[in-house]
């Protein structure tokens, strides 16, 4: 039996708050993701190199499917990708669903 969205979303909000501890949100789950994909192991960042994290975890995800191709790092260390395809229009519920989807596939 093929799991739902909501099943696998689950599994893995539960397998990250094993090692990270409760209360993730998909907010917080982009920001692992992104601290992951930069690599650059814990460092203090300020308010807007967070927000670049988690632009970093988007991308990251959404290269799965095609939307960014990833470019390389910069002389800092961060990694950057170029949109090779528009994402489709769709409302503030199918971006939510969509990204989630794509961190289900990432963690599969």
């Amino acid at each position: 039996m093929e799991k739902t969205l909501e099943q696998a979303w689950k599994e893995v909000v539960l397998k990250l708050e094993k090692r990270f501890g409760e209360g993730l949100d998909l907010q917080a789950i982009l920001f692992l993701i992104g601290l992951q994909e930069l690599g650059m192991g814990y460092q203090k960042l300020k308010k807007d190199q967070k927000v670049e994290v988690m632009h970093i975890a988007v991308c990251a995800l959404l290269s799965q499917w095609g939307y960014y191709e990833f470019t390389g790092h910069d002389e800092g260390g961060w990694p950057h990708w170029k949109e090779t395809s528009k994402l489709p229009s769709i409302n503030a519920k199918q971006q939510d669903k969509l990204i989630r989807e794509a961190i289900v596939e990432y963690f599969a």
